[in-house]
């Protein structure tokens, strides 16, 4: 048995590669997105320490109305005081001045007690200026992240200390392999379509241990994503989706580093990688109630173990849909609200880049979960019946 999975396995994995090499051309008949060209400044000749970040606590803040409009029409100025928690500068006060343009967008007005980053010019010796940068978040989201941790490994058990594991693992390939990959020119749907591979057998393995449950749903996972992947690359390419729907597509424009970036290609593989978490879940409970249903009868018959695979499966099927549909449409709240507003014709909508773009993504993730229900059921009774 282990013998032919190998086999399969290195068949399967060849052929996803081709799949990957194939639909970066296609991707590329949008050409390439140039880096934005660097201009030459002169050089400075004073030399000045290197900006500095640093946590800090608002000790006082008040508008000072006789300085309105101080920096132009609508604006007012927030007198602060404020005390460095953090650094080199740690327990040196400021007084600074932040500006309000009466765009929240990017005012912040603070308060007495809220805790800032702040950025800092100049050497902890001559402090040429300190402007208030942003909210200390950090603490927070460490406190939910450790809320879920803690519940994963309580509820879970072994199973939550697994769970722990191939998340950290998933987030070092991605960090670590995807991300840079792309930076330095690699093509990303290749990159996605390996990490994707790379991440369903760690996590299912670990998980659930080299067996047919892991094996049933490996295919069906694999079998979903690569299916959403064809789905997207074809109505993506056909629609002609641009891959500039989103302002960070267009910040690429100016990173430091000299890449020509296939746009398009990124956003296939986002879709790619977008959907493999829901594929997952879907593959991995439909195996382990195949493998439960036969525990508990193990003489019951091929298609009595398909109808309930599929069963289970169309449960799960009708509310994961949903879930990734909802969660596109929360991300989008915001335009939906101005389309609702301005009133636009629905021709006028899904005409536009960034609609038609949303939709893909969320139906074709939709597309590859429902795929995941055949193809793990089929696969699961077939190895459950010729390996009994």
């Amino acid at each position: 048995m282990i013998k032919k999975i190998m086999v399969w396995t290195l068949l399967f994995t060849i052929l996803t590669t081709s799949f990957a090499l194939g639909a970066e051309d296609l991707s590329k008949s949008q050409e390439p997105m140039a880096a934005a060209p660097v201009e030459d400044f002169p050089e400075v000749q004073e030399e000045v320490g290197e900006p500095t970040d640093a946590r800090a606590v608002i000790r006082e803040a008040e508008v000072n109305p006789a300085r309105d409009e101080e920096f132009g029409a609508g604006t007012y100025i927030q007198e602060v005081t404020l005390e460095i928690t953090s650094g080199d500068l740690e327990g040196e006060v400021f007084e600074v001045d932040n500006i309000l343009m009466g765009n929240p967008v990017y005012d912040m007005e603070v308060e007495a007690g809220d805790r800032v980053m702040v950025g800092i010019e100049g050497t902890p010796e001559e402090v040429q200026e300190v402007h208030i940068k942003e909210y200390v978040r950090d603490t927070y989201l460490y406190l939910i992240i450790g809320i879920f941790l803690i519940l994963l490994l309580v509820i879970g058990r072994v199973k939550g200390l697994k769970s722990v594991i191939t998340i950290g693992l998933t987030l070092f390939l991605i960090i670590k392999l995807l991300i840079p990959g792309i930076l330095q020119g690699y093509s990303p749907i290749l990159l996605a379509v390996l990490i994707s591979v790379v991440v369903t057998l760690i996590t299912i393995f670990i998980i659930s241990g080299f067996n047919i449950k892991s094996i049933s749903a490996i295919v069906g996972i694999l079998g979903g994503v690569f299916i959403a992947g064809i789905i997207t690359l074809w109505i993506g390419s056909s629609a002609q989706l641009t891959g500039f729907s989103s302002e960070e597509a267009l910040m690429l424009l100016y990173i430091p580093q000299d890449v020509e970036f296939n746009v398009r290609g990124l956003l296939f593989a986002g879709i790619i990688i977008g959907s493999l978490g829901a594929v997952m879940d879907v593959g991995m409970s439909i195996a382990s109630s195949l493998q439960e249903v036969k525990n508990a009868n193990p003489e019951i018959a091929r298609k009595d173990l398909m109808r309930a695979g599929f069963n289970v499966g169309r449960d799960i099927m009708g509310t994961m849909a949903n879930t990734l549909i909802l969660a596109y449409t929360g991300s989008a709240i915001p335009l939906l609200i101005l389309f609702t507003a301005y009133e636009p014709s629905i021709t006028e909508i899904i005409n536009l880049d960034i609609i038609a773009t949303e939709i893909v993504r969320a139906l074709a993730g939709s597309i590859g979960l429902i795929m995941t229900v055949p193809l793990t059921v089929f696969t699961g009774t077939f190895l459950f019946e010729r390996y009994k």
